[in-house]
């Protein structure tokens, strides 16, 4: 069963109260643009009608809507194109640039010290998690997870099945909670779904909300409906959340004094970002992947069997990974294992987009890439763990040619 409702009522409301945002007192000048975003909400709602026919929500917000154009005269013809967002006067806290130092965490943490020490995290495909501690891991976590949990911020993940019966996840929904903070913020959530990357927070809000350093937390909108950006300046931190295909990825940049801000750490619940996937929940997936290319090898030998159009072989995945990612590091391997346990190219962009924002937010250029096994293996598999890169690149170059020759 899906986890999310196909009634997009919510995404329609929160882009009308976002367009709206302190429009309550309009004059009769400004009657138009409001107008404007009422036949916007209109045309959302007719949009979702047949998924919302038995949501109440939807069919207040239809009734609402045509008490709202009677009231202020607005026709129902006419543009709906989404009006920009209104410019509140000069003072109003949701505007102001002169937030207070304490809302400035370099500056209020750190004027007399060096600079933080940045972590990054980052969750993608099928999905592979990179810890604030560089560990690369591919888990299961089916369901509801925690990625971050700490002082300021909670963020969970919901992975569901990418196809029916499948052990393949990907990430389907993503909750961020920014916590109120002194005179900076107030509470706020950020939501997003398969099909629905919102550009404002649930309540519709853009920013921190009433407080005077309200800016210290902004959402901006890269690419509507694929890619946002939230800026939390008073704790440092930098979110990017995608959409790739129908799944989402999500990446961070954090203070390491951020990062470990919980009250009793020994105690704390699971964290996916700092503690990483519990291990039974880990898969190995090169030894799934050289699985895969010896069984590809047998059947090559043997009788051919039709593949369907969506599927890949392990060579035809290696060759559409290197399109995008021509280093074979995790983040290759990861794109390989994905195309051959979903079929969806979207995976290979998936991936390809998680390390560009390593490649934006990875405070230690020399960590972009990473080439160490996944996981420990069990007693007698053990692989040497002081492994170089180098060595294990030629290996698979090896490997690559006997292949060839096979």
């Amino acid at each position: 069963p899906a986890v999310t409702s196909p009634c997009k009522i919510l995404k329609c409301n929160s882009e009308f109260w976002a367009a709206t945002s302190g429009s309550h007192h309009l004059g009769a000048e400004e009657a138009p643009e409001f107008c404007t975003a009422l036949r916007a909400y209109a045309h959302c709602t007719r949009r979702t009608a047949r998924t919302c026919r038995g949501d109440l929500a939807y069919h207040s917000a239809v009734h609402g809507i045509d008490d709202l154009m009677v009231q202020h005269n607005c026709s129902k013809d006419g543009p709906t194109s989404q009006p920009r967002l209104r410019t509140l006067p000069p003072g109003d806290s949701q505007e102001r640039s002169d937030s207070p130092e304490i809302c400035h965490y370099e500056k209020s943490f750190h004027k007399h010290s060096a600079t933080p020490n940045y972590t990054h995290c980052g969750l993608f495909g099928d999905p592979h998690l990179r810890t604030f501690t560089d560990t690369f891991q591919t888990c299961k976590v089916q369901g509801a997870w925690p990625l971050i949990d700490n002082n300021y911020l909670n963020v969970q993940v919901t992975n569901t099945p990418v196809l029916p019966g499948s052990s393949a996840t990907a990430t389907s929904k993503l909750t961020i909670i920014f916590k109120s903070f002194q005179e900076c913020v107030e509470q706020k959530v950020y939501q997003a779904e398969m099909d629905e990357l919102p550009a404002a927070f649930a309540d519709g809000s853009k920013n921190g909300g009433d407080k005077h350093g309200a800016n210290s937390l902004k959402i901006t909108e890269k690419v509507s409906g694929q890619h946002i950006e939230i800026q939390a300046k008073y704790i440092g931190t930098t979110i990017v959340v995608r959409q790739v295909g129908r799944y989402l990825t999500f990446a961070v940049r954090m203070p390491e004094e951020v990062v470990n801000a919980v009250e009793d750490r020994d105690s704390q619940g699971l964290y996916l970002c700092l503690r990483g996937c519990p291990l039974n929940q880990q898969i190995d997936f090169q030894t799934i992947r050289s699985a895969q290319a010896t069984e590809g090898r047998a059947r090559r030998k043997g009788p051919s069997l039709p593949a369907p159009p969506e599927a890949f072989t392990y060579e035809t995945a290696t060759a559409k990974c290197r399109e995008k990612l021509p280093v074979e590091d995790l983040y290759f391997q990861s794109c390989v294992f994905d195309l051959l346990t979903t079929g969806d190219v979207n995976f290979m962009l998936a991936a390809y987009y998680a390390f560009e924002d390593v490649k934006m937010l990875h405070s230690n250029k020399d960590k972009l890439h990473l080439y160490e096994r996944t996981r420990d293996l069990a007693p007698g598999n053990m692989a040497p763990m002081g492994t170089r890169p180098t060595l294990w690149v030629a290996l698979l170059c090896l490997s690559q040619c006997w292949l060839c020759l096979l």
